[in-house]
């Protein structure tokens, strides 16, 4: 029977009907990723000149901007999402018209959209997923995240995304993050956030993903793999088949703050998923980390295969339907290399 389950850190219902996955056309078609052409690789090492100026990198060894001996490298976004503020500074978002206050409000507010737009190219070789790299070139690309992350400190909400393959949004194929500086707190993000305050607030101090991970590691079922920083889990109530999320073993608040940053076990996740499905899948993942000012949260990595389409329910009600049981769906990948 199909079950209706509630996303502990989200609030966000998903139904799990595994036997819909029997249907017609429900079996995983995911073609092979065609191969980087080098040529027409604007973030390869040695092709500086094809991108903006850049705004950070790491070198090792030294040397000059926008040149070669990089091992990630942050360039503006050529066609960005947000445009800097005129005052330097990001500006208020719209008002809700349904904000408390008096006098008439205003049923079509809107404001220039403002903060920061990059991408941080996550390796100088020409590999097109985070799971061509080495972990050790992961690690330094998620160095290169907190980095950036932290250099736009005074922002609202700084989200760090991952798109791979065209299903997945990516335009370019060559492995690199986005970074988006908002100068307001993303409904998600808020709405998680009140819930790390609540369950605080209700059992006299603890953090919501702290124990919610304790528990998941008691009972097994959905564990996908431990390693010493970071736990991989298929979450409880997943809204697509085969996602993860990787959670540090001991919770921070901020992904910008020092500590492990999950970066092995990212890497292997990914190779598990290409083990389980014969082909990595277009995906997107990210980093959920703390607003801005907030006390109480846990940061995390969410990873989201694009297995299915998004139809009516999901667009319509904001109620997933996922076709692969969450603990089907850890097995599969505990038992694949």
């Amino acid at each position: 029977m199909p079950e209706l389950r509630i996303d502990p850190l989200t609030g966000l219902r998903t139904i799990v009907a595994a036997e819909r996955a029997t249907r017609p056309g429900a079996d995983w078609n995911i073609p092979p990723r065609a191969p980087l052409d080098p040529e027409a690789d604007p973030f390869l090492e040695g092709h500086e000149g094809r991108t903006p100026p850049e705004l950070f990198a790491l070198r090792p060894n030294g040397g000059a901007p926008d040149g070669p001996g990089w091992t990630v490298r942050v360039v503006p976004n050529l066609y960005p999402s947000l445009a800097p503020a005129d005052d330097g500074g990001a500006s208020a978002p719209p008002t809700d018209p349904l904000a408390p206050g008096r006098g008439e409000p205003d049923l079509f507010p809107s404001r220039p959209a403002t903060g920061a737009n990059e991408v941080i190219v996550n390796a100088p070789t020409a590999a097109g997923s985070l799971l061509d790299l080495d972990p050790e070139q992961v690690e330094t690309a998620m160095e290169g995240w907190r980095e950036r992350m932290r250099a736009h400190e005074d922002a609202a909400y700084v989200h760090v995304s991952v798109n791979e393959g065209s299903e997945g949004g990516a335009s370019l194929p060559h492995t690199h993050a986005q970074l988006y500086a908002l100068p307001f707190v993303p409904a998600a993000v808020a709405r998680e956030r009140e819930r790390f305050t609540a369950y605080r607030d209700r059992t006299q101090g603890r953090n919501l993903l702290e124990d919610l991970l304790q528990d998941e590691v008691r009972r097994r079922e959905r564990v996908v793999a431990i390693d010493p920083e970071a736990v991989a889990i298929a979450p409880f109530a997943s809204r697509v088949p085969f996602q993860v999320q990787v959670i540090p073993r001991r919770p921070r608040a901020r992904f910008e703050d020092d500590g492990p940053l999950g970066a092995r076990m990212l890497h292997q996740v990914l190779g598990r998923l290409r083990g389980a499905l014969g082909e990595l899948p277009p995906l997107n993942l990210w980093v959920r980390t703390a607003p801005r000012g907030a006390e109480h949260f846990a940061w995390r990595i969410d990873l989201l295969p694009r297995l299915t389409q998004l139809a009516g329910l999901e667009l319509g009600t904001g109620v997933h339907l996922n076709v692969v049981a969450p603990e089907r769906a850890a097995e599969a990948l505990r038992d694949a290399t």
